[in-house]
């Protein structure tokens, strides 16, 4: 990952700019086009912030239409286009170009139909992950992926990056909760995928969506599955003496078969990390901990709870702690989801976001160690353990450049032991530009170049969020596309 890699910017286009934003203010309300340089300072980045770039302008539609009547007017001009969603993105896939105008979704922010009958939800994809929740929780529902960032991070990202969260691991991510969208292509076109049923005929237009990272179009609403808030639910945190234990109980616990509605594993910097922000009563004595909930009727609780700690136990578990009520598991809980922001308080980090078979753990969280440690950095563990889906964050100072340029190769040689030990690069982080370079270890040339195929069908004139996800010295057969 280089910021100099990035597409070299069109001079003809920036010569243009203030045809190409009279353009704009033609179609949207002067509100709603930004163009000072001190506002378009605010997106000239997303959360991969040691790269940076003012875009050329930067537009807030309120609808579909409006969406489709500026698509169509770039697309006739032919400038590039970014999507931005809440900018959240910890790869670098909302970063803009010095001649791309940013097409933000922030003001699609509607809860437009809730429907407990068929459990479903529309809603416009500005609104934030965790306002579908707070929107059906009255009538005993609740949306189930949810990203550590969901107080902030938006229905329009979740889809292009297929996010998922803690309960991933029984609720399943984005793809799984998603029904349909309407997307709007880079000409103008709208279109309708899927819908408020649970499968649709034909191709699935909605799966290639799902996660495609904007290269297709622009999402501007969104149906999605609203499911029963279970009976009750429980936590148990577990201190280990090392990693590998930790990583050992994790395989156990799946290969006993059962199912947690959570498996979070904490190494020991995030432990000291989350506690001196939280203060949820996490041990300190402990090289990793794991939350591990569970979840229905009473009885079931208690049930699985006994064989998770005999299992905890059995691989090591030095400390263990049942949430005792409400207050207690919300404690539990409260370290976990804030432990992204409390690292961010003391130190600059790259997140990493990989994906490996979970009998690998304790194998890669040593590796992990290895690679940081060999180059004179911290590494602090924070990843959703019961699906494999690790969020490494490396710990560095942006302001040197050659701390960032080792942070950059030790996530690049952790994405490739992800892929080498049977994983891929990324779980719901997306590719963007942090994993844009990698692809080729993951992938065949002629399997990048069918994904490229793909992209043209959709958008033609490769305008969608250029310099993400494709190698930027792809070499695409004119005649086959």
């Amino acid at each position: 990952m280089n910021a100099l890699t990035m597409p070299v910017p069109d001079p003809t286009i920036i010569a243009r700019r203030d045809s190409i934003v009279a353009g704009l203010r033609a179609i949207l309300p002067g509100e709603q086009v930004i163009t000072s340089e001190a506002e378009r300072r605010a997106y000239e980045t997303d959360a991969l912030t040691a790269y940076r770039t003012l875009p050329l302008a930067v537009v807030l539609p309120k609808s579909t239409g409006e969406v489709a009547a500026v698509l169509s007017y770039l697309q006739a001009v032919k400038v590039p286009v970014v999507p931005r969603a809440a900018g959240t993105s910890l790869a670098g896939g909302a970063l803009p170009l010095a001649d791309s105008v940013v097409v933000g979704t922030s003001k699609l922010s509607q809860v437009l139909d809730v429907n407990f009958r068929d459990r479903t939800a529309r809603v416009q994809a500005g609104v934030t992950n965790i306002t579908i929740t707070h929107a059906v929780e009255h009538g005993g529902f609740f949306y189930a992926p949810d990203p550590s960032s969901q107080l902030a991070c938006t229905i329009a990202g979740n889809i292009g990056m297929n996010s998922g969260g803690a309960h991933c691991l029984k609720y399943g991510v984005t793809t799984n909760n998603l029904l349909g969208v309407t997307m709007v292509l880079m000409d103008g076109t709208v279109l309708e995928i899927g819908g408020e049923y649970f499968d649709s005929p034909g191709y699935d237009f909605l799966g290639l969506t799902t996660g495609s990272e904007g290269q297709f179009g622009i999402i501007t609403e969104a149906v999605v599955r609203i499911i029963p808030k279970p009976e009750g639910a429980r936590p148990v945190l577990l201190g280990f003496a090392s990693s590998a234990a930790a990583g050992v109980c994790v395989a156990a616990i799946i290969a006993a078969g059962i199912l947690p509605v959570a498996i979070e594993y904490m190494d020991k910097i995030a432990i000291e990390i989350s506690e001196a922000f939280t203060s949820a009563g996490y041990p300190l004595d402990v090289e990793a901990l794991l939350i591990v909930e569970v979840e229905g009727a009473e009885a079931e609780i208690a049930l699985q709870l006994e064989r998770i700690i005999a299992i905890a136990r059995h691989s090591g578990a030095m400390h263990v702690r049942e949430a005792a009520n409400a207050v207690d598991a919300l404690a539990i809980w409260k370290g976990r989801k804030a432990a992204f922001g409390a690292t961010g308080r003391i130190s600059d980090y790259i997140c990493m976001d990989g994906t490996i078979p979970t009998g690998q753990l304790p194998n890669v969280l040593l590796r992990i160690t290895e690679i940081c440690s060999g180059m004179g950095l911290r590494v602090s563990n924070i990843f959703h353990a019961g699906d494999g889906n690790l969020h490494p964050l490396i710990l560095f100072d942006v302001n040197d450049p050659n701390e960032l340029a080792k942070a950059e190769k030790a996530g690049e040689d952790i994405l490739k032991l992800c892929v080498e030990v049977g994983g891929c690069l990324t779980g719901e982080h997306g590719v963007g530009i942090e994993k844009r370079d990698l692809m080729r270890f993951q992938f065949e040339e002629h399997e990048l170049v069918q994904q490229a195929r793909i992209k043209r069908v959709f958008d033609r004139d490769w305008l969608l969020n250029p310099g993400k996800v494709f190698p930027l010295d792809l070499q695409l057969p004119e005649a086959a596309l």
